[in-house]
């Protein structure tokens, strides 16, 4: 590793020249390795290609792994139009990388291959994101558009919004179709835009247990994707 390529696997940490140069970086052998089968590999730096000190001075994490990819992002086209019989993630406004690489992992999981954002969320090929998803990336496409358009364009979907004042996700009639449709779930602090929620369908609360007893006052947003695509899941 030379140092000018040290200093541009530096650079990339920014989203200005991940944008720029159309490129991001991933660290450890298992994340490269699942995103390797999916993404165009740039250039990969091991113990075997560079000192360890040039590793460490190029990585992002507090402890390196000792592997260092750069990848060319993908271009997915034309945003996805809500089908029959397919599940979609919408996120307005995520904003904390851990949240979004574990939602993003999340959505692998339970089989969720598009999850479409705001252009307020978080940037998925940030290196904390990356890493969080634990190669989620490879089988999950994650698009940035303006949500609002997005979502009233998918005419007929129905469009599930986790709300304080929604339904009770587990009554028998919160979700009449498990199989289609669009769940959006919002900002760590501020949840829904007032936009997004207009075009919200069906309102889902999770509710908390025992119910009517003191409790925390809203889940993570994480936690709270994974507990919905599990309901949806569920057979």
């Amino acid at each position: 590793m030379t140092q000018n390529e040290a200093k541009q696997l530096q650079k990339l940490r920014q989203k200005k020249y991940r944008d720029a140069f159309g490129l991001f970086v991933a660290e450890g052998d298992k994340c490269i390795g699942e995103l390797a089968g999916r993404f165009a590999m740039v250039s990969h730096y091991t113990l075997a290609n560079s000192s360890a000190k040039d590793i460490e001075r190029a990585s992002s994490l507090s402890t390196p792994q000792g592997s260092i990819a750069v990848f060319r992002r993908p271009d997915y086209g034309t945003l996805p139009m809500c089908n029959q019989g397919t599940l979609y993630l919408a996120l307005d406004g995520i904003q904390d990388p851990g949240n979004l690489g574990t939602i993003i992992r999340t959505a692998d999981w339970f089989g969720v291959r598009d999850i479409i954002c705001s252009r307020e969320t978080a940037d998925c090929f940030s290196p904390k994101v990356v890493q969080a998803t634990m190669g989620g990336l490879a089988r999950v496409r994650v698009h940035y558009t303006d949500l609002t358009s997005w979502l009233s364009a998918q005419q007929g979907c129905p469009i599930y919004g986790t709300l304080l004042d929604g339904k009770d996700m587990y009554s028998p009639e919160a979700i009449p179709e498990r199989r289609t449709g669009i769940i959006v779930m919002g900002n760590e602090g501020n949840g829904l835009t007032q936009a997004v929620r207009r075009l919200v369908t069906h309102s889902l609360r999770i509710p908390s247990f025992p119910a009517g007893e003191p409790t925390s006052e809203s889940l993570n947003v994480a936690i709270a994707t994974a507990v919905v695509l599990a309901e949806f899941r569920r057979k």
